[in-house]
């Protein structure tokens, strides 16, 4: 009996929907894209750039995030790198980012390196850093992704430094992780960590109350909010800012 148009059309798109939701398949080795600094001379440095959700390493190159980076840091290297959702989802992303980055461009000699994640890049971020500590010279989050409504309105309701995370567990999968990524962001100020971070979002931004929470654990100077929504038109710009700043800070030490 051959199909209805509308018994055809309703599976393709249950097909298409399958294919948004999908979150597609890992790579042998993390998909990178190197834009070399402008400039010879000088210190050379990394920053490492991680996606967000819908974001492939094209939709990086067009974001403009390498340009901003290097026109306030001339003497940095840019890496974009195709940590897609399906990384999150395998469950070894920090292992990876580390042993197919992260760790070669420490071989490299390169006097800094550094983390920046858009959105869902944020969240790899911070479990980056949750996996290797102090590893990194710092972290710049941009409207990151930091968890459910019910864990972030538990952190706000007692403020983060009251907050109590609950007993650590043993192993960290995808029931633990935000509250695991709280945890170490709670030890921040008092290790220090908070001099090395970073964050910029858009005012407008659909996740700006989430990041709010988020905001006590940074000196006041490392929080950038400018005008805009959930898009690079305004990370970039905001990650040139940051690293501008970043740069100099450097130079004074």
């Amino acid at each position: 009996m051959r199909p209805t148009f509308r018994a055809t059309l309703l599976a393709l798109l249950a097909l298409l929907l399958a294919g948004c939701l999908s979150p597609g398949a890992t790579r042998e080795t993390i998909a990178t894209r190197l834009v070399p600094a402008p400039s010879g001379s000088g210190e050379r440095v990394l920053v490492v750039v991680l996606p967000g959700r819908g974001d492939d390493l094209q939709g990086l190159a067009d974001s403009g995030i390498a340009p901003a980076i290097q026109a306030a840091w001339p003497e940095a290297d840019v890496l974009l790198a195709e940590v897609s959702l399906a990384y999150y989802y395998e469950g070894r992303m920090p292992e990876r980012l580390h042993a197919e980055v992260i760790a070669p461009a420490r071989a490299r000699g390169y006097a800094g390196v550094w983390l920046a994640g858009a959105s869902m890049g944020g969240m790899g971020t911070l479990l980056y850093e949750r996996s290797r500590p102090g590893e990194l010279d710092g972290l710049v989050l941009l409207a990151p992704f930091l968890g459910n409504r019910g864990l972030l309105r538990e952190i706000g309701e007692s403020g983060l430094v009251a907050w109590e995370p609950g007993p650590e567990p043993a192993g960290i999968d995808r029931k633990t992780y935000q509250r695991e990524v709280w945890r170490n962001v709670q030890r921040w100020p008092a290790s220090g960590r908070s001099q090395d971070v970073w964050l910029a979002y858009g005012e407008d931004d659909r996740l700006a109350k989430a990041i709010g929470v988020l905001t006590p654990a940074l000196p006041a100077d490392q929080v950038l909010a400018r005008p805009g929504g959930h898009a690079w038109v305004v990370w970039s710009p905001a990650a040139g800012e940051v690293f501008a700043r970043i740069r100099a800070s450097r130079a004074t030490r």
